[in-house]
C-alpha cells in the first residue's frame, strides 16, 4: 500500500477527459514566501529605469513575475512578468497597455529547513538582478498616432538596443500577428537552456516563441509556429481584434504556457485557449500543444488537450522527456474577482508518448483525440489544507517549476513551484501589500507520481 504519511487527504475526481475514477497522493505545502522588494526599495526590481509610464506607473514596477517562473539551479530561479501593469483603466484604444519593457528576474529563493513552528521550510526569495529584453536590430512601434498618446518606443531605445514592450500597438499592420519585427511581446512562460546560457520565452500577441541571451536579454533566435496560430487582422483593442478574425489564437489567450524537456532538445508550448477556428468547429475546449525542435527550429507535432472544468491553461513543466504537467485554472480568486473564491486551480499530469498528431486535422475531429490527463494536484484543496482560505488564494496562478530535491522527515521530495501574477496590483482595493508576489511550494516524493519517473532538468550553473 502507498504510504501517506506526508499527506492530508486523498483525492477521488472522476473528470470526463477519462473513463473512470481515480486516486491520487496529493502532494503538500512544504513552504510559502513572498517577495515585495529588492535593494532598490518597496515593489522596486533591478532595471535601473527611472520616471513613469504613459499610465503613471513606475517603470521599474516589480510585480506580475509569477506570470512564468524556471528553475536554474540549487536556489537560483527566473521569473518573468506579462506585458506590464495594465489592470487600472487609463486608454481603452489601447487596451491600458504602455510601454513597459519587458524583462525577467533572476531570484535567489533561500530555500532552507524550518526549525521552529509552522511548514518544513521557509523561502526568503532575494531579487538579485533584473535583465530587459531587446533587439539588434529596429523593431515595429505605434506612432500612437488617434489613441491619445505618444509613440511606442522607449526613450531608452540606443543604436544597438531596441526593446521590447507591452504595449498593444507596437506592431505593422501590414503583417500578420507572427511577424518577428513587431516590438509588442506578452511574455507568459520562460524556460532556461541546459548550457545555461539562454531563456526560451513564449507570448501571446503574435503567439511568439522566443531565445534570448540569459545574462544580456538579446533577442537570439525566433521560432517561427505555423500560420494557423496567427492573425491576420490586427488591432491595439483585442475585442476589435477578436471580432475581425476567423482563424488564429483569440487575443490575449495565446501560448500561455512553455516547458522544455529534460534532455533541453524539445521545447512544448500550450495555449490559453481554443484556436478561433477550433471554437467555431465546435471544439471550444480543445487547447493546442506544440513540440518545437530547438536545434532546427521546426514545428515537429500538435497534440490535443482538452479542458475539464477550467477557464484555460497558464503553464505547462516536464516531469520527464514525454511527460508534462499543466496548469488548468478559473479567474476567480484573490484581485480578480473579489466576490467569489478561487475554485479551479489544477495540476494535470499528461503523456505526449504515443499521442495522436493532430497538425492537419479540424478542431472537431482533434479533440476526438485528446491526450489522457490525470489529476496531480489540486492547488486550492492543498492550501486551504494548509490553512489559507479560498477567498486568498490568487486569481492568477500561473508560473509552474520543480525545484532542489529536499528531505523531509527522512524522505526524500521533489519540488513543484507555484507563483501567481498579480497584475501589478500589490495594493489592491488600496490595501497596502493584499495582494503580493507569492511562491508556494509543494513537496512531493515518488509516490505521488503515480508511476512516472521524474527527470530533472541539469541546467549548467554560473
Amino acid at each position: 500500500m502507498k504510504s501517506t504519511s506526508f499527506h492530508t487527504i486523498l483525492l477521488a475526481t472522476s473528470l470526463a477527459a477519462v473513463s473512470a475514477p481515480f486516486v491520487v497522493a496529493q502532494p503538500t505545502l512544504i513552504a510559502k514566501g513572498t517577495l515585495t522588494g529588492s535593494r532598490a526599495g518597496s515593489y522596486t526590481d533591478l532595471s535601473g529605469l527611472k520616471g513613469t509610464l504613459e499610465n503613471g506607473v513606475s517603470a521599474s514596477l516589480l510585480g506580475g513575475l509569477g506570470s512564468g517562473i524556471a528553475h536554474v539551479s540549487g536556489d537560483q530561479f527566473l521569473a518573468v512578468p506579462d506585458r506590464g501593469p495594465n489592470a487600472v483603466p487609463f486608454d481603452t484604444d489601447i487596451d491600458d497597455t504602455a510601454s513597459y519593457i519587458n524583462r525577467f528576474h533572476s531570484i535567489k529563493m533561500n530555500l532552507k529547513a524550518n526549525k521552529g513552528a509552522g511548514l518544513p521550510f521557509t523561502i526568503e526569495p532575494e531579487l538579485e538582478s533584473t535583465t530587459l529584453l531587446f533587439n539588434l536590430t529596429p523593431l515595429v512601434y505605434g506612432s500612437g498616432t488617434g489613441l491619445g498618446v505618444g509613440p511606442g518606443a522607449p526613450k531608452q531605445n540606443n543604436f544597438l538596443q531596441h526593446f521590447f514592450t507591452g504595449r498593444s500597438d507596437n506592431f505593422d499592420l501590414d503583417r500578420n500577428s507572427g511577424d518577428p519585427r513587431d516590438a509588442r511581446l506578452d511574455p507568459e512562460s520562460i524556460r532556461v537552456s541546459n548550457d545555461g546560457l539562454s531563456v526560451f520565452v513564449s507570448d501571446e500577441y503574435g503567439p511568439y516563441v522566443y531565445q534570448f541571451l540569459r545574462f544580456d536579454g538579446l533577442r537570439l533566435r525566433t521560432f517561427q509556429l505555423p500560420d494557423k496560430f496567427f492573425v491576420s487582422t490586427l488591432s491595439p483593442m483585442g475585442n476589435t481584434e477578436i471580432s475581425n478574425n476567423t482563424s488564429g489564437r483569440v487575443a490575449n489567450k495565446g501560448m500561455e504556457g512553455l516547458a522544455i524537456t529534460p534532455d533541453g532538445r524539445t521545447l512544448v508550448g500550450i495555449m490559453q485557449n481554443a484556436l478561433i477556428q477550433d471554437a467555431s468547429d465546435g471544439a471550444s475546449k480543445l487547447l493546442r500543444i506544440v513540440t518545437i525542435d530547438i536545434v532546427t527550429g521546426r514545428t515537429t507535432h500538435e497534440y490535443s488537450y482538452l479542458l475539464t472544468t477550467g477557464s484555460g491553461v497558464s503553464d505547462i513543466v516536464a516531469l520527464n522527456n514525454h511527460e508534462f504537467l499543466v496548469d488548468e485554472r478559473d479567474g476567480k480568486g484573490l484581485a480578480d474577482a473579489p466576490a467569489e473564491k478561487a475554485k479551479v486551480k489544477q495540476i494535470f499530469k499528461i503523456d505526449l508518448q504515443g499521442a495522436t498528431d493532430i497538425s492537419d486535422m479540424s478542431g472537431s475531429e482533434a479533440q476526438t483525440h485528446a491526450v489522457t490527463k490525470t489529476l496531480f494536484l489540486d492547488i486550492v484543496q492543498a492550501l486551504n489544507n494548509a490553512g489559507i482560505p479560498s477567498d486568498q488564494i490568487p486569481a492568477k496562478i500561473e508560473g509552474t517549476a520543480f525545484g532542489p530535491d529536499v528531505v523531509v522527515k527522512g524522505v526524500k521530495m521533489h519540488t513543484f513551484w507555484v507563483a501567481n501574477d498579480n497584475d501589478f496590483l500589490q495594493d489592491y482595493n488600496d490595501v497596502p501589500n493584499s495582494n503580493p508576489n507569492q511562491f508556494w511550494v509543494f513537496g512531493v516524493p515518488d509516490v505521488d507520481l503515480d508511476g512516472s519517473t521524474y527527470v530533472p532538468q541539469n541546467v549548467r550553473s554560473f
